[in-house]
This record gives C-alpha cells, structure tokens and sequence, in this order.
C-alpha cells in the first residue's frame, strides 16, 4: 500500500463514532477526522478528556463533535440501544464506527490471571464491540458508502506469553471483522476491515514497555493516514483485510 495523502474534504458530510476517543489515538483519529470534515461522535468514559478534545475541535475550526459519555465496562444491550436512538435522533446517519477502546491489564502468565480481570478486558475490548455493531448496523446500512474499522494489534494475529485477555480479545476482534466483513459482503455499501498502528507512542504501550524510550517510538497524529483511508471512499475496494498503519506512513519510524 503506497504512502496515503488524503483530500481535505474526504470526510465531508459523514458522521463517525469513535469508541475510546478520550486519549491517545481514539484522540488524535478524532481530531483528523474532524479536520477533514466529519461530524465525530466522541465515545468514552473520561468526561473531563472528552471535554478537552470537543473544545479542541472547536477552536480549531472544525466541525463540531458531539460527546457520547459512556463506560464500556457496564455497557448492556440497553445501554446500546439508547446510543443508537440517540445517534439516529440527532443526526439522522451513521457512516463509520471505529472500535478504538481497550484495556490491557497486567503481563501476567495465563495460569496466574486474574478472572475478574479477565472478564472486564474481554467486555471492554470484545464484547462491548459486539453489542455496538449489533445496534448500530441498521444506521450503518442506511449509508450510502458506510465502514466498520477495528483497531487490531499483532497480539491478535500470533499469540504471544504473557498477554492474556488482551491477546485473546484482539485476536476476537480480528475475527469478528472477518466474520462481519462475509456477512456483509452482499450489503456493498458497508466495509469492514482492521488496522494495527504498530509502535505508538501512548499511554498503553508505555505501561506494556516501560522501559522504552518514548522518543524512539512515533506519536499518535503520525499514523492517521492509514486510518483515514480505511474510513473515507477510496476504500470502497477493501473489506474483511487486515491492515498496517505503517504501511500508509511516508517513511518508517
């Protein structure tokens, strides 16, 4: 996949719902996409980021976001539900969904994890996804040209000691977007795919390498090519694949 650059306007008139958009790069997804012209509905549980990031959108001449406070940990079927009515009610569309949120909990040897901490990665990172799409799909099949994005991580693709739920919820996800990519192949107006960013400098990955040295490793704004691909129209080709950020950046980091 050639360096990506994309037109100003490639998200023009499109409304999209990012999920974990509080922080690092559900927050810097939301500023490109609000910079080239969508409508963001921010979803997460941090009220205070979510606040900073809408008045960031604001004062950079954007188009207005909409905040969408919500705790993925408690998420239910009603709670989706009401996210839905709510999302048709105000602006009448949905035309992208990125499943951004995650959690990752500690390193730790399957025989020793936590079964509490279990459960709420995999309901963050795997379950909450589903109910989302489970809701979401009837708007998302109402757009003319709609996508369905899941941020991956290579965890998910080859297992690897020590990374637990996390590595299982991503590599859950990697097949809930196969799955859903077939299921729709018919419907051409929805595409379905992933993307793994790679080394990102965020707080998650600083609490996965601690010892790393956070200069070595590219921020977040530095990865959205890729992204902004796999949601606009010049995607129109891609469904069910599984991507790599870098692969979209100008140069490798």
């Amino acid at each position: 996949m050639p360096h990506y650059e994309p037109p100003d306007d490639l998200l023009a008139d499109r409304v999209i719902l990012i999920t974990g958009a509080a922080d690092g790069i559900g927050r810097a997804l939301a500023l490109s996409c609000a910079k080239h012209g969508a409508t963001t509905i921010l979803l997460d549980k941090n009220v205070a980021n979510l606040e900073s990031l809408y008045d960031e959108i604001e004062s950079s001449g954007f188009v207005q976001a909409a905040l969408y406070p919500m705790d993925l940990e408690g998420a239910t079927v009603d709670n989706c539900d009401e996210l839905s009515i709510t999302i048709e009610r105000e602006f009448g569309q949905l035309d992208g969904l990125v499943h951004n949120a995650a959690v990752m909990g500690n390193i730790t040897p399957m025989q020793l994890y936590n079964t509490e901490a279990w459960s709420r990665i995999l309901q963050v990172n795997l379950n909450a996804p589903f109910l989302i799409n489970q809701t979401c799909l009837p708007l998302l099949n109402k757009s003319e040209d709609a996508r369905i994005l899941f941020v991956s991580d290579g965890c998910g693709k080859q297992g690897s000691a020590y990374w637990g739920a996390y590595g299982v919820s991503k590599a859950g996800l990697e097949n809930m977007m196969q799955i859903l990519a077939d299921e729709l192949e018919s419907e051409k107006c929805i595409r379905v795919n992933s993307i793994d960013p790679g080394k990102v400098r965020t707080a998650m990955r600083a609490f996965a390498y601690p010892g790393e040295d956070p200069g070595t490793v590219p921020g977040s704004e530095k990865i959205m090519a890729g992204f902004l691909f796999l949601l606009g129209p010049d995607s129109k080709e891609f469904t069910g694949r599984s991507f790599l950020a870098e692969d979209f950046m100008p140069f490798r980091e």
